[in-house]
């Protein structure tokens, strides 16, 4: 976890940067994307089971430097299949601690939207992610309009 007060941007990889398209040819990064991460006043953390592989293997192709990697140190607590909160809903809020942050991610539902909204002491983004799509130029202007006016 680091310390600094920016917001956090939550990167996922599998139907979020790499999309699962149908293409017999194989799947491919979403084009373009690095850059506009990297131009986003934000700080890039992994949140991927890709885990530090993700530095090994896509932050290159992204044009991305080495980030920061969340771990999952501990399963889901009980009552949050309960919720119905996404596995990873929990300990990325843990992670943020009361810093702002967006998720990208194609997974999370209204559940986790609902949750941090009452759990989390500062705001938070999960903008819908089609996993056949991937992340989006309007999901990107989207999420820059929500850091501009944090």
């Amino acid at each position: 976890m680091t310390s600094s007060g920016d917001p956090i941007l939550f990167l996922d990889v599998d139907g979020t940067l790499l999309p699962f398209t149908g293409d017999p040819a194989g799947r491919h990064l979403v084009a373009g994307v690095g850059p506009r991460l990297a131009a986003l006043p934000c700080e890039l953390v992994w949140a991927t089971t890709w885990g530090e592989d993700a530095n090994l293997e896509l932050a290159p192709l992204l044009g991305l430097p080495h980030l920061p990697v969340v771990t999952w140190e501990s399963d889901p607590e009980p009552e949050d299949h309960w919720y119905g909160l996404h596995w990873k809903t929990r300990g990325l809020a843990s992670w943020a601690g009361t810093r702002p942050f967006a998720w990208l991610d194609d997974e999370p539902t209204t559940q986790d939207t609902t949750w941090l909204a009452t759990h989390h002491p500062a705001p938070t983004f999960l903008p819908p992610i089609d996993p056949h799509q991937g992340v989006t130029p309007q999901t990107l202007t989207t999420l820059q309009s929500w850091l501009n006016n944090l």
